[in-house]
């Protein structure tokens, strides 16, 4: 091919949105050598260590440019009770002048530019793409689940008065696994919320896209996909855009011991199979008394573990997301004595560990997670069973449908005469189970035997998921130059 084809892709703040951008990018120039890939970063604040040097370690084809930081510390507006969620959104509509400013310099430096893709909170950047006349793209980085509950909630607004937690009945979400109204994203449970309201007017703009990416692939969600394929009148009658699912794209492991290289040393002096590895992902955060339980509960277990702690937030569930825990006693919010009870068969480690390599690693029998869809993947591709502990976003739906759906997760109860806490008897039983018992035996099985293979074959030459991505790169490769 004469020129070289570019494709501009445009993540949300956050590390947990940027990874499946990167990744999709490393596989489409991969698999089509006759890309580039141009990755326009919108930030809040300074962009952190971790995300310069994952960005650096990518290959030329891949370019990156950082947006002007936006920040709410002079702006007038109150902030301080709004959610994560509306300051990414806020963000991504701050950043549009300056976005446009890079597309014009893009196009008019290569006129090649033949796909814009967004990420789910930049759908305002669409009105952007079609002043260049692009084919715009929305990037989904959740699941098809929560992409489903986009298209049908619109309709259930209209439906329904009460709040979703308050409904009798199950929630059918078309494909899905039916849910109660208290288990449908957090955004969502306070209906008159700004959050909620944002949400809702970016749902409706799905129908704007071309085409709709998202990371996930047949074999987990068939009936979630089938029903976006297909049961246009289940989401009122309307016309959605083509889907293509493309995963599982997770990140890649580094084969020498890096930063985090002792807890993998650990893991190497640990039985086959055995270590539970314990984190909530680059934001979770959990309340002080909740922390409290769940170290007395994996005391209480017995059992083998890696703990990714940082230190608890009784205000939100997601208070890490763009912060990273600086404190000179790391650990001084874990009850006393903890860690000298627990050191024979436990690794505490400070805000941050080498997630993929822990996963992939012979010891790690099992992963309590918080639900996230970067985390839910990787715990797919290395065969590890789960035990769901959802805090924020979608992740609620994520568990019912791990636990209810495909089977690969135990899920812990709450207790709600104990403040809506999980208590430490059920957390131990939970791990207890996952690790040894009976029911823990059938995920671990459905896991490896099951989900695992198709995750790897759906990624292989001949597989649902390459072909979605092969699809997307001749519809883009045919295109007329400039559009």
């Amino acid at each position: 091919m004469s020129q070289t084809l570019q494709v501009v892709i445009v993540p949300s703040p956050g590390m947990g949105h940027l990874i499946p951008f990167i990744e999709f990018a490393k596989h489409l120039v991969h698999f089509h050598d006759y890309f580039n890939v141009t990755c326009i970063i919108p930030t809040i604040g300074s962009p952190p260590d971790a995300m310069k040097a994952s960005l650096l370690a990518l290959p030329p084809t891949i370019n990156h440019i950082f947006l002007p930081p936006i920040s709410f510390e002079d702006d007038r507006s109150d902030y301080s009770e709004v959610g994560n969620e509306v300051l990414i959104s806020l963000a991504m509509t701050r950043s549009l002048p300056s976005l446009r400013h890079i597309l014009k310099s893009l196009i008019e430096t290569n006129n090649r530019v033949v796909a814009f893709l967004v990420d789910f909170f930049g759908t305002a950047a669409f009105d952007v793409a079609n002043e260049f006349d692009l084919s715009s793209y929305l990037f989904f980085t959740s699941n098809a689940m929560a992409l489903s509950t986009g298209f049908y909630l619109p309709k259930l607004d209209r439906m329904v008065s009460c709040e979703y937690r308050d409904l009798p009945e199950l929630v059918k979400i078309p494909g899905c696994v039916p849910v109660h109204g208290r288990d449908i994203g957090e955004p969502f449970q306070d209906r008159k919320s700004d959050t909620c309201k944002l949400f809702l007017n970016i749902m409706r703009r799905f129908g704007l896209a071309k085409g709709i990416i998202l990371n996930t692939f047949i074999d987990i969600e068939a009936g979630a996909l089938k029903a976006l394929m297909e049961e246009e009148e289940e989401y009122s009658g309307e016309v959605r855009p083509p889907i293509y699912p493309i995963g599982p794209l997770i990140r890649a492991g580094s084969s020498d011991h890096g930063p985090g290289s002792d807890c993998l040393t650990w893991l190497d002096n640990q039985p086959s199979g055995s270590v539970l590895y314990v984190s909530f992902g680059s934001g979770g955060t959990l309340s002080h008394d909740q922390l409290i339980e769940l170290a007395f509960g994996l005391e209480m277990s017995q059992q083998r573990f890696i703990w990714v702690v940082r230190s608890p937030n009784d205000e939100s569930a997601n208070a890490a997301f763009f912060e990273v825990q600086s404190v000179k006693d790391p650990f001084g919010f874990l009850p006393e004595g903890f860690l000298e009870r627990t050191k024979q068969r436990g690794l505490v480690i400070s805000s941050w560990a080498p997630q993929i390599e822990v996963l992939g690693h012979g010891s790690t029998g099992g992963f309590l997670t918080h639900c996230g869809w970067n985390s839910i993947l990787e715990s797919v591709v290395y065969g590890v069973p789960m035990i769901a502990w959802p805090l924020y976003a979608e992740q609620k739906m994520n568990a019912v449908m791990l636990n209810e759906d495909v089977k690969v997760a135990l899920r812990p109860k709450v207790h709600k005469e104990d403040d809506g806490l999980v208590i430490r008897e059920e957390i131990a039983i939970v791990v207890k189970e996952l690790m040894e018992g009976e029911e823990g035996k059938k995920v671990r099985k459905r896991m490896r035997e099951i989900l695992k293979d198709a995750a790897s074959k759906a990624l292989m030459e001949d597989g649902a998921s390459r072909k979605a991505l092969l699809k997307l790169a001749h519809e883009w490769k045919n295109q007329t130059a400039g559009n």
